[in-house]
């Protein structure tokens, strides 16, 4: 499952330095959070550099090139809305981009604001320390060379570290194993091969279709299926793109106001006040739309359990009507938790897959998986032969790229050790005891609870107001206060205690590795009221932050 190690792409150092490996900031990743954070720094006139593992721009568009990857959120949302010749002159070819469309996309933008140049590819951070008296970060890589700046920007993403699973005999399978959330650049062939999946969450979703159309047979292991909705339509309507681009301003306001970052038509009537013929037609009405809005088709889904009972029996409805066989049917039915408590997957084709002569489907409830052998899996019911394991297992979510950073704040203190019982952050964009220390779309914000883009925009431009408020005040350092952090997580979880999120075991809260804690990590009051609250704080003098010169 090794892959070559990306070169080091390195462009000259911003010309201003002064002292070689000097920064006013360094920023962490290259995706979408990258990329404009390094924009809005150099819009500052501060000195920065990025630093980014892979061989190129994307983040973990970059990483992520299994079958069928694709964005669930529509591609003209999906997108940066700071520059408004960028919008206008990017042209999307689907209704939701592919992985490839994607990068394509953020290559122009690091092309189009001459981005290239302060990114350092091909080099993975591995510590940060504090130092006290210099009133900076010292930034070491897996280079040898260490980086100083006044301001860490992690903009490395909620879901970049991809989570294998702990089963016996895994490293000694002789065939190909990939995970999709590493997978190679090469094209894996899957002619004429014994596949095994194993995984149905979003990638799974997606891969599984496609390894199909080539595979001589694929078997997918499936520990909780995952309630899936069509995606729709994937042509992007030409008079459409005229009328949003026509627009572009206004709707991105509707999105940052929204709940998701995504301004569907919601519905503020509850499911549980409507009839059950009602709740049909707006159900069916939305699954025919596509995408992730069936959401919002009722104000109660993601509250009351009778309301979210109902839209579960719909999803189930559609998986029985599709799939042929009556017990494949049922061990796709999701039962046990509300849809959207677990991430809700947009899939093309996913359940017809299933009516395949060469698609089996193995419940791991009912069969789990003993051990893998050097020549395939074997379960209570025998060995499977196997020429190829995909790994769709998902990601340590929020927190576990971060934590792969040795970051030490003052007096040499582990963040490691600050989170041992669970992420604390104000406002998921600083954290107590980490001067000048700034985590984009961190545990405590809408991020994966969001259309990330515009949480990411938010962030970045909240973090580039702060520095250049801390610059016009002559001032060094902002750090949150223990105060303002414990009662800004305490309003998280109080916000999320009120829904059905906390009851659904789910990368949410952690519960898909192993020994990390339970704590639900996502801010779920809305990317509206969120907003909102990070303009009150910031017009109150950044309140919640000790300032200091």
């Amino acid at each position: 499952m090794s892959h070559p190690k990306p070169q080091p792409s390195v462009a000259a150092p911003a010309a201003a330095a002064s002292v070689p490996g000097r920064f006013d900031a360094v920023v962490v990743g290259a995706g979408f959070a990258g990329l404009y954070m390094l924009h809005r720094l150099r819009g500052l006139g501060l000195m920065a550099r990025v630093i980014e593992a892979g061989g190129g721009v994307g983040g973990t568009w970059y990483w992520n090139r299994y079958p069928g990857a694709r964005c669930d959120t529509e591609s003209m949302g999906y997108s940066f809305g700071f520059d408004e010749a960028l919008q206008q002159e990017w042209q999307w070819s689907e209704r939701y981009a592919t992985r490839a469309e994607i990068c394509r996309y953020l290559d122009h933008v690091a092309d189009r604001f001459d981005l290239r140049r302060d990114i350092q590819l091909g080099t993975r951070v591995t510590t940060a320390v504090w130092d006290e008296a210099a009133r900076a970060w010292t930034v070491g890589t897996d280079r040898g060379a260490a980086l100083t700046a006044a301001h860490l920007v992690m903009a490395s993403g909620c879901l970049s570290s991809w989570s294998l699973p702990d089963i016996p005999g895994r490293e000694s399978f002789r065939g190909v194993a990939h995970h999709t959330g590493n997978w190679p650049h090469e094209q894996v062939d899957f002619a004429g091969k014994r596949v095994a999946v194993i995984g149905t969450g979003s990638s799974g979703v997606q891969a599984i279709p496609l390894i199909a159309q080539e595979a001589a047979h694929v078997t997918v292991f499936q520990r909780t299926p995952s309630f899936s909705v069509p995606a729709g339509p994937l042509e992007l309507d030409p008079a459409l793109e005229l009328e949003l681009k026509a627009r572009y301003a206004a709707y991105r306001e509707e999105q940052r106001s929204s709940l998701f970052g995504v301004p569907f038509p919601a519905n503020e009537q509850t499911a549980v006040a409507a009839t059950p013929e009602e709740r049909e037609r707006e159900y069916a009405a939305r699954w025919r739309t596509g995408g992730i809005g069936i959401l919002v088709a009722y104000a109660d889904l993601l509250t009351d359990r009778v309301a979210s009972e109902s839209i579960a029996e719909f999803f189930r409805d559609r998986i029985r009507e599709t799939v042929q066989d009556p017990a494949v049917a049922e061990r796709l039915c999701p039962r046990g938790y509300a849809p959207g408590t677990k991430r809700l997957v947009v899939d093309i084709e996913y359940y017809e897959t299933y009516n395949r002569d060469n698609v089996t489907l193995v419940d791991v409830r009912e069969t789990p998986i003993l051990e893998i052998t050097p020549t395939g899996i074997r379960t209570a019911e025998g060995e499977l032969v196997l020429d190829v394991i995909v790994y769709a297992t998902g990601f340590d979510a929020m927190t576990g790229a971060l934590l792969k950073v040795d970051i030490r704040g003052r007096d040499g203190v582990s963040l490691r050790d600050v989170w041992a019982d669970g992420p604390r952050a104000y406002l998921g964009v600083a954290i107590a005891g980490f001067p000048n220390l700034f985590t984009i779309t961190g545990p405590g914000s809408p991020s994966v609870l969001s259309n990330v883009v515009v949480s990411i925009e938010q962030h970045v431009e909240w973090i580039a107001d702060l520095l250049a408020a801390l610059r016009d005040r002559g001032l060094a350092t902002a750090e949150a206060t223990p105060e303002a952090q414990q009662e800004w997580v305490e309003h998280v979880g109080a916000v999320a205690q009120a829904t059905l999120f906390p009851a659904t075991p789910a990368w949410y809260s952690g519960s898909n590795i192993a020994g990390k804690p339970r704590v639900f990590m996502p801010y779920v009051g809305g990317v509206g009221v969120y907003r909102d609250e990070c303009a009150a704080i910031a017009a109150q003098g950044y309140a919640g932050f000790a300032l200091a010169r």
